[in-house]
């Protein structure tokens, strides 16, 4: 299958399986950061949208634990940056219907929690097509250390992802059953 075909479907399967309640578990999440020894709190999220694994529960915890929080906020031309944000604060809708954060203020996480539609053991991952991660983690790792943390629940996981040159592979992905 193509990217195109594994992205259809998946996104149906995400569609029909949303009504289990699965959890991503933050204990998994919180290992990884140990076992990376992150120095630098500040950890990068997404809002979810068509039916992604929940990262504002995730986020709200590691804002308990004292870190700084951060959405992404698109740009012209495919481009994004992550901006500060508070789960106190509230967010306006982009043009795709998305949550972004109010503020200006950009930041460069850490730690990235990156939404996923497919994604294989090799740590490839599929999204909706846009390349909006792949620009954004390539620009960043230029410049700094930055862990990439998939969430996705299990049944998104494929034999094999056709991946390319623009692709950015992940360091984890961390599902409702376990973490690679």
């Amino acid at each position: 299958m193509n990217k195109s075909e594994i992205r259809k479907k998946l996104l149906k399967a995400r569609k029909l399986n949303n009504n289990k309640n699965l959890v991503v578990k933050f204990s998994n999440i919180v290992k990884i950061l140990k076992k990376e020894k992150v120095k630098r709190k500040i950890i990068g999220g997404y809002y979810p949208y068509n039916h992604e694994v929940d990262s504002i529960q995730i986020l709200n915890k590691f804002e308990k634990l004292g870190y700084q929080i951060s959405l992404p906020k698109i740009k012209k031309n495919n481009q994004m940056d992550f901006l500060y944000w508070s789960t106190k604060e509230p967010l306006s809708i982009n043009k795709y219907g998305i949550p972004e954060p109010s503020s200006d203020q950009i930041v460069y996480p850490s730690i990235l929690l990156i939404p996923l539609v497919a994604f294989d053991n090799h740590l490839n991952r599929i999204g909706y097509g846009g390349g909006y991660y792949d620009r954004y983690i390539k620009k960043v790792k230029k410049n700094k250390k930055i862990i990439l943390i998939g969430l996705a629940y299990s049944f998104q996981k494929v034999k094999k992802i056709p991946a390319n040159k623009y692709d950015m592979k992940l360091d984890f992905i961390v599902t409702d059953k376990n973490f690679i």
